[in-house]
């Protein structure tokens, strides 16, 4: 079954009955959806009141439950600490996962992420195949440099020659942020569904990162976020000449999640992709496979 995502944006109490998710606002008749239908619920607004019997059962059935801050930024991802009937099992075999497996499965996601901004480019007519030339030599070189260099070549073709990449700008920037997080949102909740920690990269290390997993994994599905926002800029008749993180540029934003992608030669929606890649990558991981399908926008 294909899962939701449902935004709340305005004051609002949320409780739980009958196992559905019921939403009372204040001039509006009440509404309710079945918790096991939800796939991520963000919550984006500090007047929202969710009860704790309601968050209990969004962890009982791996919802994804992100909350967002002042900017209207996701600021912080709720996730079950249970996710899988052999978590604690699966978790002892992620920590003590060779280097060299973590390596190999690092440079064939990077890989993987540069010929998405290959195809991304493509789609725009950027002519993105200097980056597949890059994405070739990536399994036989440093990842690190073979995704700064394509970032060099990538950014300024998507964006302009003057588009910096920067998370603390606005405009552009602040609609990539919010589109990555939430790509970061649904990827968490697949590593957790997995039984994988999140907070065990591959290449992501920092100590203050609880979940540099998902960092990792979710790097091809970034290219999916960048083409939605540069429709929205080669549209200003629409959003206007400056990009803004209003309402109407999240809503839009939050159907990257609801876009299908490509996993092993089949059209899957994005939450499902996550499923299956996550559960391949757990396989390399745990020593049972050598390499894994890797989704691909």
């Amino acid at each position: 079954m294909i899962k939701r995502i449902v935004e709340i944006g305005s004051p609002a109490r949320l409780s739980l009955s009958r196992k559905q998710l019921k939403v009372e606002r204040e001039e509006f008749a009440a509404e309710s959806l079945p918790v096991e239908d939800l796939g991520v619920l963000i919550l984006d607004h500090p007047a929202i009141r969710p009860s704790q019997g309601l968050l209990s059962e969004c962890m009982k059935n791996n919802v994804a439950v992100v909350m967002c801050d002042e900017k209207h930024l996701p600021a912080s991802v709720l996730l079950p600490l249970d996710g899988h009937t052999l978590h604690s099992k699966i978790v002892k075999e992620q920590a003590a996962a060779t280097p060299g497996r973590l390596s190999r499965l690092w440079r064939a996601i990077v890989r993987a992420k540069i010929l998405a901004q290959a195809d991304a480019l493509d789609a725009f007519e950027e002519y993105g195949e200097p980056l597949r030339a890059i994405a070739g030599r990536a399994g036989r070189e440093n990842p690190a440099q073979a995704e700064a260099r394509a970032a060099r070549m990538y950014w300024p073709r998507m964006f302009g020659e003057d588009f910096r990449r920067n998370r603390a700008l606005p405009g552009v920037n602040r609609l990539l942020n919010y589109g990555y997080s939430l790509i970061r949102a649904a990827t968490a909740r697949a590593i957790v569904a997995a039984g994988l920690h999140p907070a065990f990269g591959l290449h992501h290390h920092n100590q203050y990162d609880g979940f540099c997993l998902a960092d990792d994994l979710m790097e091809p599905l970034r290219p999916l976020v960048d083409r939605r926002v540069r429709q929205m800029r080669d549209e200003p008749e629409a959003w206007g000449e400056e990009l803004e993180l209003e309402k109407e540029e999240k809503r839009e934003l939050l159907g990257v999640l609801a876009e299908d992608v490509n996993f092993g030669g089949k059209s899957y929606p994005i939450l499902t992709a996550l499923q299956y890649y996550a559960a391949g990558v757990r396989r390399v991981v745990c020593g049972e496979e050598k390499e894994t399908e890797i989704p691909r926008p």
